[in-house]
């Protein structure tokens, strides 16, 4: 069994249904949002525990679990070839798609916060490699605010074949990175699929050459990058924004 800790992401988790064995709660006084999870969890049978502090510390190894620690099932990432199948239902129905590709994104606070981000743009799902990238664990459960037990996450084996995939589905493959195309100026209003990539490398070589432009987020600072997180949130929102123009 798995665990995720803090307030929101178990609120979420039950709303949403997740598979939970048992919710852990801190025993003495409790505050409201303790006591709404401790109802809703009875609502939906599953079983409440209370335990002192020191053993949700001990379960959650010292991390700032808020007084509440769930054990969960292990996380279920949502297949890729249904995710084909949604592009096609999508455009069916006239809705655009929007997708988030992640290569080789290490950091599991960024991989929250990336996730809660696209969440918050209604993504309709975030694709990651299932080597040398950041997993979702219940550091990027609690730093995704609970949008993992929302947002369609895959996870695939060759991130080049995906891309490829997507392309054939009708996709455009955005890239970003440095480059003379800032995002501002480029058309997002379509299929897009947004490539992030590495904290330090950067996007690969060959995922750089199979997307179709490379845009770019002009740095004025004499730092010359912001957070992948960031920048993420940046360029999802512009599809938002030049979307909702277009309305």
């Amino acid at each position: 069994m798995n665990y995720i800790i803090g307030k929101n992401p178990v609120i979420e988790a039950i709303k949403n249904d997740r598979e939970i064995d048992t919710i852990y709660i801190k025993s003495g006084e409790k505050e409201e949002r303790l006591k709404y999870i401790i109802s809703i969890a009875k609502d939906k049978k599953i079983l409440v525990k209370e335990v002192d502090k020191k053993k949700l510390d001990m379960m959650s190894e010292n991390a700032n679990h808020q007084g509440v620690l769930a054990l969960i099932s292990e996380y279920k990432y949502y297949e890729f070839d249904n995710l084909l199948e949604d592009i096609k239902n999508n455009r069916e129905k006239g809705k655009k798609n929007l997708i988030l590709i992640l290569d080789r994104i290490e950091d599991v606070h960024n991989l929250g916060a990336i996730v809660r981000s696209a969440y918050c743009a209604s993504a309709d799902a975030i694709i990651i490699q299932n080597r040398r990238s950041a997993q979702i664990n219940q550091t990027v459960e609690k730093t995704s605010a609970g949008a993992t037990s929302y947002m369609k996450i895959c996870r695939v084996s060759n991130l080049n074949d995906a891309i490829q995939k997507l392309k054939d589905s009708g996709i455009w493959i955005y890239a970003l990175d440095m480059g003379e195309t800032p995002y501002f100026d480029t058309d997002l209003s379509g299929d897009v699929a947004l490539v992030v990539g590495n904290e330090g490398k950067g996007i690969s070589t060959l995922v750089k050459r199979n997307s179709d432009m490379i845009i770019s987020i002009p740095i004025t600072g004499k730092i010359d990058s912001l957070n992948a997180s960031v920048s993420a949130s940046i360029a999802m929102f512009e599809v938002v924004k030049q979307r909702m123009r277009k309305k």
